[in-house]
């Protein structure tokens, strides 16, 4: 049956044609992300900031995280990225390009705001991924479904840092080859150390997979520059090929126990597995 989310596109198992889809059609990105991009960096480099400055989720969610203020299990959150229609300059006949910006999953896929329509560009699936050493297992799960990845570097630290290097050659390892480098807290520090850091993080990436990548200063905080990183999403990260006919495929890269402490064998309920669908459709009964 159709779905009844009047803002959003129709999904119809009865009249979609699987052959016909793409991760740009309508029917598709307005209620399922089609392209997952991780963040990657140092702890405490603002990776979940970030996140949440483009989706509003806060992905930091369990009561361990919290009280250590990191990110420990890989967290999720979507969100759409628009684009604004052109705006005429000032006593002149030309236009300049229309601005970006981002909304959670729900929103409709266009919307009028300070008299600038937006529409439906991209639909992201962000996997936030735990900087401490520790943890770098799980950054590497994430890492398996990414198409592409936010390497954070703050701006008020020398550059690299530890897990800087280290997710950077984690991800050269797998091969990810689309990455944008995000200079963040540059509200922290003076232009100058800025400029200064800037080409630090020049020469760290030269000769690696980020060789070429852009390099963005922001303030994830203040959400200083997310409009850029919104249009960065759109115009530097390819759209990728998915498979829509073959046999539904999901990765899984974590999992939860919804049991309590102690629980009688008799009465274990299982747990939950996360993860993305990298093939294949799966419809409501399947």
């Amino acid at each position: 049956m159709p779905t009844t989310q009047d803002h959003l596109s129709v999904q119809d198992a009865s009249t979609l044609d699987a052959k016909t889809l793409t991760p740009l059609t309508p029917e598709v990105i307005s209620r399922q992300a089609t392209i997952n991009v991780g963040t990657i960096g140092h702890v405490a480099h603002g990776k979940s900031t970030v996140v949440k400055a483009i989706s509003g989720v806060q992905t930091v969610r369990f009561k361990n995280e919290m009280v250590r203020n990191i990110t420990i299990k890989l967290g999720y959150a979507n969100a759409k990225i628009y684009q604004g229609s052109k705006i005429k300059e000032e006593n002149k006949d030309t236009y300049l390009p229309g601005p970006y910006t981002s909304r959670g999953s729900s929103h409709a896929d266009s919307f009028t705001e300070n008299g600038i329509d937006y529409k439906l560009r991209r639909h992201v699936s962000f996997v936030d991924c735990p900087g401490h050493d520790i943890l770098m297992a799980t950054m590497l799960n994430g890492a398996a479904v990414m198409d592409a990845a936010f390497l954070l570097v703050a701006g008020n630290e020398t550059c690299p840092q530890p897990q800087t290097s280290e997710h950077l050659a984690a991800v050269e390892i797998m091969r990810l080859e689309n990455i944008i480098i995000l200079q963040n807290k540059v509200d922290l520090v003076k232009e100058d150390a800025a400029k200064a850091q800037h080409e630090q993080i020049k020469k760290f990436v030269a000769g690696t997979v980020a060789g070429e990548a852009p390099i963005i200063p922001i303030s994830a905080v203040l959400k200083y520059n997310i409009d850029v990183v919104c249009e960065y999403i759109v115009h530097k990260i390819p759209v990728p090929r998915r498979n829509f006919v073959g046999s539904p495929r999901l990765i899984v890269i974590r999992s939860f126990d919804v049991n309590k402490p102690g629980q009688d064998v008799k009465n274990l309920q299982g747990g939950v597995a996360g993860g993305s669908i990298l093939q294949g459709v799966l419809k409501v009964g399947d």
